[in-house]
């Protein structure tokens, strides 16, 4: 077999016979390391990122990664290295970023639960901005800030009631959603955040979901969010930025989502038409910086053919690569080292006790106990949600760098698991 990439993944490609990701072979590292192994390729996050780049070319933007879709510190050094802000939704999430060497003044704190130690700890290290989530809030972080004597820099995160066609579980700009002030409410909402004493209104901000794959909802929510902007400046409230979210999809099994240049393209050309292309924009993308650069590789365990259904049981699980159990994702799954002879049907399945731990239904593969498989598109929503359930080692995690590896994650053991942990009674 010849050098032929894979679809949607630019950097992860067949050399004679076998999955290289970079100039690196996933078969060696899988040696190296063990397996369940997450693999991540520097190169595609940083092509990610630069069609961001390319489509903010001499605008005012603060490109904010979004650290829920992978908050581990060797990917997020990638980002802070590249002048990239973050959006964080926890106290945890903003101490990663500063131990990765990234810098509080861009970091934008979102979420709809902040505790009053969050708050405080973020002020005392000076982030950029809150994102309100409700007018509850607003009150609280007043309340800290004012006792620290400080004013706190916010940003109202508004629900445009734009239906984002995605998952269910992932939308989180419609009415029924838990997320934002209420479209009807936000006026109001800026007049209150401007007379409260301990902030300092700097902007607004929607996100409407995740795996978006048209450009028709950030059209829509573009002009609502603009609507609103006129409306809370003409009601005697500035704003110094417009804040779009992210939500960005990626091709998971054939999607094709706009490039984001070619998106950015058609929203700013929106924003110039209504006279607001001068005014600082920030955004916050995670999926689609991380989510095609990285591959979870899987051994082969058993084959197990059966009356109804063959079942092909690897070692990687739901609680390696949640997204299949809990939104039914597609994530392709490819052998790191084909073999020639006819394919069959399978559904790939971990050793987790749970109907619902499957990896992928009705697949077309051919292996053998002691292959390895390649889950493709597993760089976001993949280790941040991975949890030690049946009390299984979280995964270890490499970074590649052209022909370069970086073990960014050492694999769980069973005393750190049990570290935090006592026994009522002496044993």
């Amino acid at each position: 077999m010849n050098s032929k990439n894979l679809a949607g993944q630019p950097h992860i490609a067949y050399r004679g016979d076998e999955l290289f990701m970079e100039d690196v072979s996933l078969s060696a590292l899988a040696q190296q390391h063990g397996t369940p192994l997450f693999v991540y390729s520097k190169a595609a996050m940083l092509d990610a990122l630069s069609a961001y780049q390319r489509g903010f070319a001499g605008r005012e933007v603060q490109i904010c990664y979004a650290m829920k879709a992978n908050s581990t510190l060797g990917v997020i050094q990638v980002f802070a290295q590249a002048g990239c802000g973050f959006d964080v939704v926890s106290l945890g999430e903003l101490t990663r970023v500063l131990a990765a060497g990234g810098q509080a003044r861009k970091v934008i704190f979102s979420g709809v639960g902040k505790k009053r130690a969050e708050m405080r700890a973020a002020l005392q290290a000076g982030i950029g901005c809150f994102n309100v989530e409700s007018e509850a809030e607003l009150d609280v972080l007043s309340e800290v800030a004012q006792e620290m004597g400080m004013r706190a820099p916010v940003s109202i995160r508004v629900n445009p009631n734009v239906d984002p066609q995605t998952h269910p579980y992932i939308s989180t700009g419609l009415k029924g959603n838990k997320f934002g002030i209420a479209h009807e409410r936000v006026v109001h909402t800026y007049q209150r955040a401007a007379a409260l004493p301990g902030l300092n209104v700097r902007g607004i901000d929607c996100h409407i979901g995740s795996q978006i794959t048209q450009a028709s909802p950030y059209l829509d929510a573009m002009d609502r969010m603009l609507d609103l902007v006129q409306a809370i400046e003409t009601a005697g409230v500035p704003l110094h930025h417009i804040d779009l979210g992210g939500g960005l999809g990626i091709n998971y099994n054939g999607e094709t989502p706009p490039q984001a240049d070619q998106l950015w393209a058609q929203l700013l050309a929106k924003l110039d038409a209504r006279g607001y292309g001068k005014r600082a924009l920030m955004i916050e993308p995670g999926r689609s910086l991380v989510g095609n650069a990285g591959v979870c590789l899987t051994e082969v365990l058993y084959l197990k053919p059966g009356e109804q259904k063959n079942f092909l049981i690897v070692d990687a699980a739901m609680n390696d690569l949640p997204r299949p159990a809990m939104y039914q994702a597609y994530h392709q799954i490819v052998p790191v080292k084909p073999r020639s002879t006819e394919s069959q049907t399978w559904d790939v399945v971990g050793p987790i006790c749970e109907s619902g731990d499957w990896i992928g239904h009705d697949r077309q593969l051919n292996a053998q106990p002691g292959d390895l498989l390649g889950v493709l598109s597993a760089g976001a929503y993949c280790m941040s949600m991975s949890s030690n359930y049946n009390t299984r080692n979280r995964a270890a995690e490499v970074l590649v760098d052209g022909a370069q590896t970086h073990l960014i994650r050492d694999r769980e053991t069973y005393a750190d698991q049990m570290r935090q942990e006592h026994l009522s009674t002496a044993p």
